[in-house]
């Protein structure tokens, strides 16, 4: 049994290990290592491998923090009192979600995929990108949703 207080270190440990990786991540680009990311969080080399499990579970940590993030972020700028906005975001999110999940697709892609589509959509709508880089980064988001793997060059 574990007592209020372990929970909150925990907690406060899993954080500071978020908070280093999107930092060195920022700093030195994705190929960081674990004992990098342990190292700028001030705990141990094994710390990162006891609350993430590995490399790729801390890095789906982190895109699903960037994520929960910039919800909060947007809601906090949202009057949700009229028209209710929240409510139709998370119905649109959850019916892809679940989509995507009827079609096969990992829940990992997933995470990724929908969110990744709005990135495209708001890039073409603010004219961020051209016509055919938008083609590309469609046909790319296409591949990873169909399970396929993103090729080296194009």
């Amino acid at each position: 049994m574990t007592d209020g207080r372990q929970t909150r270190n925990a907690e406060r440990t899993r954080r500071a290990v978020v908070d280093a990786a999107v930092q060195v991540i920022l700093d030195q680009g994705a190929a960081v290592t674990l004992a990098q990311v342990a190292a700028a969080a001030g705990v141990s080399k094994s710390g990162p491998i006891h609350h993430f499990g590995s490399r790729d579970q801390l890095v789906v940590a982190l895109v699903e923090d960037t994520h929960e993030r910039f919800r909060e972020t947007v809601r906090s700028h949202l009057d949700l009192s009229e028209p209710a906005v929240a409510p139709v975001m998370e119905e649109n999110a959850a019916w892809w979600d679940e989509r995507l999940a009827l079609d096969g697709v990992s829940p990992e892609r997933i995470l990724i995929v929908p969110r990744a589509a709005g990135g495209i959509s708001v890039a073409a709508i603010y004219g961020e990108q051209d016509e055919s880089s938008i083609s590309t980064a469609r046909d790319l988001l296409l591949e990873l949703a169909g399970e396929g793997t993103f090729r080296t060059s194009l």
